[in-house]
């Protein structure tokens, strides 16, 4: 079965932080940071899945630091796995003001997009294969995050996640029959 690695999804968008981006406090609004990461990660899911994508979720948006006003703003966006038609997109931000060599982590976030055929429909994508210490983290736990978004969408019974069985079932292992 043909695959790819994470790295051939990776995209890097660089954005520098306007006045009409920001609040009344001079901060980047959240809803223009979640647009820019929503076209990465866009972007992203496209290139590995060689066609029309669109988003099905977004979750796990953190935001550790504002951004300021004539900062400069860079996200990094790739696939960490693939289940049958949907595909997770791991985004980091970072940013960098003038004058500061540094670059600093603000936010990270995980969006899902759901490949498209020609006529609209989900279609099944190429498997993604992790290199990387951190991209086989980030693959090993996606089930747990699929199906957290699964629950949460009321999509799936927290009695039929596997992978998070021991959250919401404590003790459900004990309860087999031998």
């Amino acid at each position: 079965m043909e695959k790819k690695k994470c790295k051939e999804s990776l995209v890097t968008m660089t954005e520098l932080v306007m006045p009409n981006d920001t609040n009344p406090h001079g901060n980047l609004m959240g809803g223009n940071l979640l647009r820019w990461m929503d076209i990465a990660s866009s972007i992203s899911a496209s290139k590995h899945s060689g066609g029309q994508v669109v988003t099905a979720a977004v979750d796990s948006v953190s935001f550790k630091q504002p951004i300021r006003e004539g900062d400069v703003v860079s996200i990094n966006a790739f696939v960490t796995r693939v289940f049958n038609t949907s595909m997770e997109i791991y985004l980091e931000v970072f940013t960098q003001s003038f004058g500061d060599s540094n670059m600093h982590k603000s936010n990270e976030a995980f969006y899902t997009f759901v490949a498209l055929d020609n006529g609209g429909r989900p279609k099944k994508t190429i498997q993604v294969e992790p290199e990387t210490d951190r991209e086989k983290q980030l693959f090993e736990s996606a089930q747990r995050r699929r199906e957290l978004r699964l629950i949460l969408s009321g999509r799936l019974k927290p009695e039929n996640a596997k992978a998070l069985q021991s959250i919401f079932l404590p003790g459900w292992e004990e309860d087999k029959m031998p």
